[in-house]
């Protein structure tokens, strides 16, 4: 490797690098959430910082002045705001007087979406460039006494490459949907059961008895006012959770999206039928190419079944009249299978730098992914589709 030809930078600041030279490696990837305007807006806006336990520390390579691969990386010194729960791997450490905090993670912050990955321009050679990055962060961590670097919700097609640089992955399961080149809303109930086609039915009937329409908002829609509504209501949302609420996000970066990146929001409003101006609930979606991703919601009234019609049923047929392929609709909840939300393996990969804990935690983990595995096929045994189609239920 002749490494002598790139210059390395440990940035903790990204708007350090141009949106321009970031945005040329991240662009081009199916996800939405490394590109440089929403990681910038989660630094500057307050909501990803070194006083909320999350330390910009991102790896760059450069070659005469251009840039040629980045990491998105942190200091953690909690594991809040990941949602890969490592809370019994920090106990096991403690307990045998290990530090595991500060730890190193690569992911977008508070986001349980697939599709993180170093960012290579193309032509570059991947291996070699990935062989680089992976040493820097080797020194690093080393060098700092950082107990292990954790990759979550990678790419399941970058998984194998961190893997052959000696990285063990670990199986968890979201719930995400998938588009069976569905024309309409009707062609999506025809998968189920008839029990719970009728359910949905019901549950949308609800919202329209309560006086209630469901409106899509993009683009100009998009307005700074429309996206401090958004903050209310997901603050709402996080308050009456209490201490699980994951209340991460701060006003200024909801409102700041209106700037640069209304492109990709969707908003899904709840207007009172009498009253078009004021929504009286609303969920928050993004998009890229063919992927949809729900991320928060909330409501001020409490309207039976507004939440599915919200966060899972209008998005849906959203998704369908655009060509949207896979919708997921954020973490957790196992009541997502029941509206078509098959599980769905998500990957994280993690190497640690304390002896002891690699040779604990390693064999655990591959232990661990066989029960994962069996627990993903055994919840989409129970699918509510028809005998004739299971549809979207992948279990790879």
């Amino acid at each position: 490797m002749l490494k002598s030809r790139y210059s390395i930078a440990w940035i903790n600041k990204l708007a350090q690098v141009p949106q321009a030279a970031w945005d040329a490696l991240a662009m081009p990837l199916k996800t939405p959430f490394l590109e440089w305007e929403w990681l910038n807006n989660l630094e500057v806006s307050g909501s990803a910082t070194a006083r909320n336990g999350w330390l910009p520390n991102h790896l760059t390579i450069w070659r005469e002045g251009v840039l040629i691969a980045a990491a998105p990386l942190y200091l953690k010194g909690h594991s809040y705001g990941e949602f890969i729960f490592d809370n019994q791997w920090a106990d096991l450490a403690q307990r045998i007087g290990i530090e595991y905090y500060p730890k190193m993670v690569g992911m977008t912050p508070f986001t349980p979406a697939e599709g993180y990955r170093f960012l290579i321009a193309p032509g570059e050679d991947e291996g070699e460039i990935v062989e680089m990055m992976v040493h820097e962060i080797d020194v690093f961590c080393t060098k700092h006494g950082i107990s292990g670097c954790h990759f979550l919700y990678v790419d399941p097609t970058w998984k194998s490459v961190l893997e052959r640089s000696g990285f063990t992955g670990w199986i968890n399961h979201n719930f995400v949907w998938q588009n069976s080149d569905f024309s309409s809303f009707n062609d999506y109930l025809a998968v189920f059961n008839a029990n719970q086609r009728r359910n949905i039915k019901r549950e949308r009937q609800a919202v329209e008895k309560a006086g209630l329409r469901l409106k899509a908002l993009t683009g100009e829609e998009i307005t700074k006012p429309m996206l401090g509504l958004m903050y209310d209501f997901y603050a709402d949302t996080c308050d009456k959770f209490g201490w699980w609420g994951s209340k991460y996000l701060t006003k200024r970066f909801f409102e700041s999206l209106s700037d640069q990146y209304s492109d990709r929001v969707l908003l899904m409003a709840a207007y009172n039928q009498d009253n078009d101006q004021t929504p009286v609930g609303m969920s928050f979606c993004l998009y890229k190419g063919e992927r949809l991703y729900g991320r928060y919601w909330g409501s001020f009234q409490d309207i039976d079944c507004l939440h599915f019609d919200a966060c899972y049923y209008s998005p849906i047929e959203w998704a369908i009249n655009n060509g949207i392929k896979i919708f997921d609709p954020g973490a957790g909840g196992r009541h997502k299978k029941r509206r078509g939300f098959p599980a769905t393996p998500n990957h994280s990969l993690h190497r640690f730098y304390n002896n002891r804990l690699q040779q604990i935690l390693c064999p655990y983990i591959r232990e661990i992914n066989q029960l994962e595995q069996k627990e993903i096929e055994a919840i989409n045994a129970e699918l509510p589709f028809n005998q004739k189609n299971n549809s979207g239920a992948s279990t790879t």
